[in-house]
């Protein structure tokens, strides 16, 4: 299966249109924080290139390989999102339900392990991390989570173990070390709300790991992000000094406002009034992709929102999220051929969102992310057609 992406001459001829576009469009008013708003004088350290889950789009997510991949690739950041063992201690996973990124149903020692759980509203049924403890989590290897567009990428399943939150750091001291520039950490607690309840709270453990690394300075290169609010609202009232991002959602609700019967929904967040409340306690916010840009009704790319405007005019970073290369996850005008798992136009998608004054992105792909961040910050890189 290629994975080579591919561009055509009217590919290429496409490509510097959207380039030329992006340096004769009008720069938005807004002046968000560290240099964004329309990218007046941006240089590469005021745009982010976040390596989600790592490189995932190459490697296995939330594994050290996957991580240290994307550090070698460029990126700025690279996001770990943490759970916990039933020993209280935090690991790299997307997810507490495990059975889609490791080799854990291959466990006969855990089949009685698996269970059904209601996390977040939604029943799941598989293994949860709050059930092992690290020393048994460790004997588990990680799998890729998508080997049916990904295949070359299940040729490192059961190599990688399950990183704690405090192996990653480490690894990120050693690369900042080793590359000669920080490698920022962009960390996500997951599911804060079922872990308060399960008497696993996150937020201790999570600052407790940032102290003994010595990046809980307000300088320290490090995000915290969450889906829901009231676990950001805890960590700004304790005086928390790294920036704090609120995740946002195109669908649904916080789980902590479900949780207190609170009406609001991610919509709700996304208005301008959303938004303002939201810069009361966060300096970021990190909205699904379409949040900025939606897809038309047939499925093209379609026109940015007032998103970023409004973010910026309350002084609120944007990150959004996720970008990937491959076909099934790119509008449907930037699509090449009809193998869902081939590569597309992801470099047309990523300067669209570039030029609608964004401050980062989540990408699989770091490469491509650093790429296109170089083409938007200086045209005359893009090839001749």
């Amino acid at each position: 299966m290629s994975r080579t992406s591919r561009l055509s001459a009217a590919a290429l001829t496409a490509l510097l249109a959207v380039l030329l576009s992006l340096v004769l469009a009008p720069t938005s008013s807004a002046t968000p924080p560290r240099g964004g708003g329309g990218h007046d004088g941006a240089d590469a350290e005021d745009l982010l290139v976040i390596g989600h889950r790592g490189a995932s789009g190459y490697r296995p997510e939330h594994t050290l390989a996957s991580y240290e991949l994307a550090a070698r690739m460029g990126a700025d950041y690279v996001e770990c999102d943490v759970v916990s063992t039933a020993d209280h201690v935090l690991v790299c996973r997307h997810e507490n339900e495990i059975s889609g990124t490791t080799d854990v149903a291959d466990h006969p020692e855990f089949a009685d392990r698996r269970t059904t759980k209601t996390v977040d509203g939604v029943e799941l049924t598989g293994w949860f991390t709050e059930d092992f403890t690290l020393a048994e989590l460790k004997t588990l290897r990680a799998v890729e989570r998508l080997p049916e567009l990904r295949e070359e990428n299940t040729l490192y399943d059961g190599l990688f173990a399950v990183p704690t939150l405090d192996e990653f750091l480490e690894l990120r001291t050693d690369l900042s070390r080793e590359l000669r520039r920080d490698v920022g950490a962009y960390i996500e607690t997951k599911h804060p709300t079922y872990f308060d309840g399960v008497g696993l709270s996150l937020e201790e453990p999570l600052l407790a790991d940032l102290r003994e690394a010595r990046l809980d300075r307000r300088n320290s290169p490090v995000f915290l992000q969450s889906f829901e609010t009231a676990n950001l609202r805890e960590l700004d009232a304790a005086r928390v000094r790294v920036p704090l991002v609120q995740l946002l959602s195109a669908s649904g609700a916080p789980a902590d406002l479900v949780a207190a019967g609170d009406p609001r929904t991610y919509a709700d967040l996304s208005t301008a009034a959303g938004l303002a409340g939201i810069a009361e306690y966060a300096d970021g916010v990190g909205p699904e992709k379409a949040q900025v840009i939606p897809l038309a009704a047939d499925g093209t790319l379609g026109e940015p929102t007032s998103f970023v405007a409004d973010a910026h005019a309350v002084d609120l970073l944007v990150h959004p999220y996720t970008f990937r290369n491959e076909n099934a996850f790119l509008p449907a005008d930037l699509d090449e051929g009809t193998d869902p798992a081939a590569y597309g136009r992801a470099i047309e998608e990523q300067l669209a969102f570039w030029a609608a004054g964004v401050d980062g992105i989540f990408t699989d792909n770091p490469d491509t992310g650093v790429l296109t961040r170089d083409l938007f910050l200086d045209p005359a890189l893009a090839p001749a057609a």
